[in-house]
This record gives C-alpha cells, sequence and structure tokens, in this order.
C-alpha cells in the first residue's frame, strides 16, 4: 500500500502538475544547479525551485509562494553579488529556460527573455551591428543588470540600459501580467528602471539598440603601480573632457599571467587602465592617445576587435566557484584624498583576486533628470567597486573586513549614492540605493506589492 503524500507534498505535486517547465525539489536532477549563482559565498537551499517555460508558468510559481506565505526569489542570470536570486526554504524562480532574444531591425529594437545573458543578447544585436548598454562581463544576466540601473561600456554614449528600455512584460504580486511603459502603467515603469526587483516578476524587456561595431577600440594600458598616484591623476583630467564614445574604467588588482606582460610583472600589483571607444576608429585612436601616450606603461595593447569579443574579455577572471564581496561609492571628481585612499588599501589587498575597480560614467547617463527614472545617482562620474575575491571560507572576515574598511575610508569623498548591483550586502542601503527616489518607490512598491512579495532583492518596504 502506497504511502499518502504529506500535505506539503501533495501541494508542491499540484505546482509540479500546473507547470509546464520544471519544477525541482531538493536531491533532484538539475536542483543544486538551480540554487547556484555566481558567488560562492551563497549556499542557500530553497524549498522548491521552478524553472518556467513562459509568462503562465511565471505566474502560477509567484500565486504558489504568496498563497502559502514561502519567501520567493528570482533568478536571472544568477550574477548578483548580494545573491538575492536565492533563498533558504522558499520558492525560486529560475528564469534561465527563458533565453530568447528577438532583434527587429526595421524599428532597432530586441525583445529579450528574463533568463537571458549579455552574451545572448549581444550575438543576437550584433548580428544585425546593433547593440545596447549592459553589463561588461558577458555571462551577467540582462535583467538584473537592467533592473537596477545598467551600465556598460557603452553608457557613456547612449545611457543606462534602463534609459534604452521601451517596455516591459511583469508578473506583479497578484498573479497578474502587466505591460508597462511609458503610455502603459507609467508608474510602474518608471519603478522598475532602477528599483531592482522589488515590484514583480520581469517576463519580457524591449531594449532600443545603436548602431555600433562591428569593430570598436578596447583593451589595457598597464602601468607599474609605483605611477599610480601620477597615472591616476593625469587620468580624472583625461575623462572630464572625454568623449563621450570613450570610456575608461581604471583598475587596481595583481596583474594576470598575460602573455603581452613581462613574467616578473604577473602577480604584482598594476594600474590598468581598460581603455573602449565606440565610433569611427581612427577618431578613437586620436582621443585616446593622452592617455596611451602618458608616463611609462608597461604595456600598451589597444587594439580593434569586435564588440561582443570585447564584452568577453573578461569572463575568464570574473568566473563563478570564488567568494566574492562587494560595496560602491559614487564619485564626482577624484580628488587627491580619493587617489591616496585607493592606492593606499591597494597596497594591501587581501588576496590577489582583490581589486579596486574606477567605472567611468557621465556622458549620456547625467543628461537623464534623476527623477526620471528610479536610479537616480545622475551627477557621478565615476562609480568606484571595491572588491574581494578569494577561495577560503575562514578568510571570510578578513575578506569582508577589508572592503568595508577601504569602502569606509574613500566615503569621505563620495556623494550620498551607490550603485545598487555593485552593493554585497542585501539590506541596510536602500536610501545610498535608491536615493531622493525612495520615497516615490514606496508608493509604487505600496501599489504593486502590498504584502512585500518582492523582498529578497535591496528592499523598498510598502507603507503600513
Amino acid at each position: 500500500m502506497a504511502t499518502k503524500p504529506t500535505r506539503d507534498e501533495a501541494e508542491y505535486q499540484t505546482l509540479e502538475q500546473s507547470v509546464h517547465g520544471e519544477v525541482l525539489r531538493p536531491g533532484d536532477d538539475g536542483y543544486d544547479e538551480a540554487r547556484s549563482v555566481w558567488n560562492a559565498m551563497i549556499d542557500r537551499k530553497p524549498a522548491v525551485v521552478v524553472r518556467p517555460s513562459g509568462a503562465a508558468d511565471v505566474i502560477t510559481a509567484v500565486v504558489f509562494a504568496r498563497d502559502h506565505g514561502l519567501d520567493l526569489a528570482v533568478k536571472g542570470g544568477g550574477h548578483n553579488v548580494a545573491g538575492s536570486a536565492v533563498c533558504d526554504d522558499g520558492l525560486v524562480i529560475d528564469l534561465s529556460s527563458m533565453s530568447s532574444v528577438r532583434v527587429d531591425p526595421a524599428s532597432r529594437t530586441a525583445r529579450v527573455g528574463p533568463g537571458a545573458t549579455m552574451a545572448d543578447l549581444d550575438h543576437e544585436t550584433q548580428a544585425f551591428g546593433f547593440a545596447t548598454p549592459g553589463g561588461v562581463i558577458s555571462t551577467t544576466g540582462v535583467a538584473g543588470v537592467t533592473l537596477g540601473g545598467g551600465m556598460g561600456w557603452l553608457s557613456r554614449k547612449y545611457g543606462l540600459s534602463v534609459d534604452n528600455l521601451r517596455s516591459v512584460d511583469l508578473v506583479t504580486a497578484d498573479g497578474e501580467l502587466v505591460r508597462a511603459s511609458d503610455d502603459e502603467n507609467p508608474d510602474l515603469f518608471w519603478a522598475v528602471r532602477g528599483g531592482s526587483g522589488n515590484f514583480g516578476v520581469v517576463t519580457s524587456f524591449e531594449f532600443d539598440l545603436h548602431e555600433v561595431g562591428p569593430e570598436v577600440l578596447f583593451g589595457p594600458v598597464v602601468y607599474a603601480y609605483d605611477d599610480a598616484p601620477d597615472v591616476l591623476a593625469h587620468y580624472n583630467r583625461f575623462a572630464a573632457d572625454a568623449p563621450r564614445e570613450c570610456s575608461v574604467w581604471v583598475n587596481s588588482a595583481a596583474a594576470p599571467p598575460l602573455e603581452f606582460l613581462p613574467e616578473d610583472v604577473h602577480g604584482t600589483t598594476v594600474l590598468i587602465l581598460l581603455a573602449f571607444y565606440a565610433g569611427d576608429l581612427d577618431a578613437g585612436e586620436a582621443a585616446l592617445e593622452p592617455l596611451r601616450e602618458y608616463g611609462d606603461p608597461i604595456a600598451d595593447v589597444v587594439a580593434p576587435m569586435p564588440y561582443a569579443a570585447a564584452q568577453r574579455t573578461f569572463d575568464d577572471l570574473y568566473a563563478p566557484g570564488a567568494r566574492n564581496y562587494w560595496k560602491a561609492a559614487n564619485f564626482t571628481d577624484l580628488t587627491d584624498r580619493t587617489i591616496h585612499t585607493m592606492v593606499e588599501y591597494a597596497g594591501r589587498f587581501p588576496t590577489p583576486q582583490s581589486e579596486i575597480l574606477v567605472h567611468q560614467v557621465g556622458g549620456a547617463v547625467n543628461d537623464v533628470a534623476s527623477e526620471a527614472t528610479a536610479y537616480p545617482h545622475r551627477d557621478a562620474e565615476f562609480v568606484v567597486n571595491v572588491a574581494a575575491r578569494w577561495e577560503e571560507p575562514s578568510r571570510d572576515d578578513e575578506c569582508v573586513a577589508w572592503v568595508r574598511e577601504c569602502h569606509d575610508a574613500l566615503a569621505e569623498e563620495a556623494t550620498d549614492g551607490t550603485y545598487v548591483n555593485f552593493e554585497g550586502d542585501s539590506e541596510g542601503r536602500e536610501r545610498n540605493a535608491y536615493g531622493g527616489n525612495y520615497d516615490r518607490l514606496v508608493e509604487a512598491k505600496t501599489e504593486y506589492d502590498p504584502g512585500n512579495v518582492f523582498r529578497s532583492t535591496q528592499n523598498v518596504k510598502p507603507a503600513g
């Protein structure tokens, strides 16, 4: 005589029968893969994972989690450093099966599924000579990058991902599929453009596309770290007048064992200027010349390459499986004091994989009013990301402490803002992340998710 399922098991069986995609429980093949994310610090074990095949499955999963009082997390690419894509003992919606990208060359738009990565998006759009701003690691999920703002090499020329978003289809907390755009549910559309995953599960993104490539100028210029204070000051001056086609990020990091670097440099701390230019290649050579000819670089391998290849350049250096902790701060200028602080903390990296990365912003990003989208930080010229990366769990406290100390020291010269996608803590920095738009986000949250069903991300709590 068969054992009668317990109530919970029976309910999960009903869920499985209602879903066209996969439903995974602990012990099932694929469960561990589905609960794994990029940051190895995150080891959470959900009660159930739903891999939807479409919006109908997403609706079913959201309603099931809500009605059964389960914590709910949503996984796109799983690349978020805070690990908000998974939860313990709750329900995870793993959107990886919904990864389609459909380009309309005539309207210069793309429809993108929430499980698509930047590699998926770049592959399809570059086939037509188009691209849209997004992350700079090709394994990053389009959904997470976009919902937090979305900055990349093209942002100075074309803005953030949210500035190129035309519409979304989204499943709300009450299980309704709605469309949000400037014309439909505009308050919700405003909120999802930088308000992270607080308002529902996006099942489709519609982006504007721009002519990019097929080749761009891209590559590192590497300096000995003794030259870092002088080169950083020169970079700050260069950035102030750089054309919008030009985006240069700067990394204080250990030199990787690459063939264009002398062997005696491998593993030593160096300053790496990552130069990018999207436009006429000759104009790019002229624009980058003041930067590339400054001082005495160890190596300069800036060269034309396909845009999609540039997007993949650092995938191996940021592969999944390591433990990571980040904190970020926004700056309008890299003062001498800020430069001194970066150099000081780079002198005591806790591990060889740790880094302090300066992202150049400005340009088209700052053309948009701070209240026009939920992403508020339209005055930032640089975002400085302090990142520790390590293997051994026994070093967690040491590495987290270094990041926090460096961030706190940098904060003395920073603005009040931070970039939500670069925050290793999922709670406690909401007002810094959402700035002056926080109260309006609370209004949208109260309307669309009064029960705070979508709370696994950096949470905006509803009123009441």
